[in-house]
Parts: structure tokens; C-alpha cells; sequence
């Protein structure tokens, strides 16, 4: 089954730049009904919105929202839903890549509370067991997710948590009751502002400095961020409830879902019930 995004209502956190601004640019121009791009940094956001409604005006709006905040979460959630009236697809996409002593607690709020909370509040209004019209959720979380390293462990736990979540609320029967479709991406290293000043970016000055020499260096190198959004896209199109995909070197997006099954089954064997 092919899932189409004309006519649909998005609703994008972290919309104003980097993938989350590509997000917005690719699912505007397939087609959809309304797009609702949340962020913090409002300059950027309304100019991305500006931008967009020359074209169609008044089909992409701008709110400010800082994600760590559930205030911010309530009110811009509610203000999306009396705009639209509906959403269709999440794509919980603010994320903040510190684990530096100031920051480390604001990013594991955005990175794993925001996501939480954001696909809480689209479950309870998309339910059809609740009178909703289903819908897809997508949580973006990270290779860093899947590997083990030491240079940014809080980040990595965060991701983690993103990971495991979704697959878990999406286990069956939960599409059978909900219609709501629930998709995971875990990213390869991607040229986005997260990956600037790398050597600030750890809980160590040392660790921070093997991260700026580590990440650049890797085979393939970083992908560009239309190779990502193209594999969102792609996952949207085409993915099945509660999967898992990879998205890295700028190579198409990869269902792995059959791949994390069979490691957690392998948990389950060799671990709970020896």
C-alpha cells in the first residue's frame, strides 16, 4: 500500500531549518492540505512560511514552540488542531545533540520528553478507537541509537529512548485499534547544524575533540540532507505500521525492521529465559 500525502495535514516539529525546514519543503510540495511548522527560532520559521505561501498562500503556517516546555507543547498542539481541524501525519523532528554539562538536561527534554508528549496527544486525537481518523506518527531517532559509543552517551540514550518507545507502543494490536501508523527513522551522520562545533558538543572537552575527528572521518562520509528527507518520504510512502528504518550515505531508506526484531527476540532467548 502507497500512503499519499496530498490532502493531508502535517504538522512538523523543529520545522524551521535543517531537515526539519526539508520536511516541510518536501511534503508541502507532494501535495499537502496544510502544513504546521512548530520551532523555536521564529525568524527562520517565518521565513520558511513566508516563502512557501507564495505559491500557496496560506497552506503552511508558523507557531513558536519550544519543545522542552509542555506548556509550549499544549498550546501549540491545540492551536494546530483549531487551524486545521485535523492531523494526519506527526513527524516529531527537534532534536538537540548535547551532552555538554549546561545543556545535557535540555536535550534529553527535547529529544525524548517533546517526542513522548507530542505522540501522546497525536494518538489520543487520531485513534479511530477514540472517534479519530487514524493518521501516521513518525519519530525521527538515530543510528546513535543502535550502536554503542562512548563520546555522547546522553545523546545516545535519548535516541534510544525515541527507538524503543515507538517500537514498543506500536506493537499489535495496537494498529488494529488505533489506525494510527507509527514509523521510526534512525538516522546515519547527516550534514545538518548538529553536527557543527562537534568538539563543544560532549560531556568531556577530550571526548568532544576525538567526536570532531571521529565523525568526519567516517566511510561515506555525511549525507546530504535531501537524502534524508528523501527516505522519510519514502518510509511514509511505504512503510509498514511500527517499522524500523536506516537512512545513511545517501542511499535509499532501508526497512530493518526484521533485522531489530530478531535482536530483541535474541534478547528474549538467550537473556529473560535462560
Amino acid at each position: 500500500m502507497v500512503h499519499q500525502v496530498a490532502g493531508k495535514n502535517v504538522l512538523v516539529t523543529g520545522g524551521a531549518s535543517g531537515l526539519g525546514a526539508a520536511y516541510v519543503e518536501k511534503f508541502h510540495s507532494l501535495g499537502a492540505k496544510n502544513v504546521a511548522v512548530l520551532d523555536v527560532a521564529e525568524q527562520a520559521g517565518k521565513a520558511l512560511v513566508a516563502r512557501l505561501n507564495q505559491t500557496n498562500a496560506g497552506k503552511v503556517i508558523f507557531i513558536k514552540c519550544d519543545i522542552s516546555k509542555e506548556d509550549d507543547i499544549i498550546a501549540a498542539f491545540n492551536e494546530v488542531l483549531e487551524t486545521f481541524k485535523q492531523i494526519d501525519i506527526l513527524i516529531n523532528n527537534a532534536g538537540i545533540m548535547f551532552d555538554s554539562p549546561d545543556l545535557w538536561r535540555k536535550a534529553c527534554d527535547v529529544n525524548w520528553q517533546g517526542v513522548l508528549s507530542f505522540t501522546m496527544k497525536a494518538i489520543n486525537h487520531m485513534s479511530k478507537a477514540d472517534g479519530g481518523a487514524g493518521g501516521t506518527i513518525i519519530n525521527i531517532s538515530s543510528a546513535a541509537a543502535i550502536t554503542k559509543g562512548s563520546l555522547m552517551p546522553i545523546y545516545s540514550g535519548s535516541k534510544m529512548a525515541v527507538f524503543h518507545f515507538s517500537q514498543s507502543i506500536a506493537m499489535d494490536p495496537f494498529f488494529a485499534q488505533t489506525g494510527v501508523r507509527i514509523l521510526t527513522m534512525c538516522f546515519g551522520a547527516t550534514d545538518t547544524p548538529l553536527l557543527e562545533g562537534l568538539e563543544k558538543r560532549s560531556y568531556k572537552p577530550e571526548f568532544g575533540k576525538m567526536l570532531a575527528e571521529f565523525l568526519p572521518a567516517m566511510p561515506g562520509g555525511y549525507q546530504k540532507i535531501s537524502s534524508a528527507a528523501n527516505a522519510v518520504v519514502q518510509m511514509y510512502e511505504t512503510g509498514p505500521p511500527g517499522s524500523i528504518w536506516y537512512s545513511a550515505e545517501d542511499k535509499p531508506g532501508r526497512d530493518i525492521t526484521k533485522i531489530v526484531d530478531a535482536a530483541f527476540a535474541e534478547f528474549d532467548k538467550s537473556i529473560l529465559k535462560a
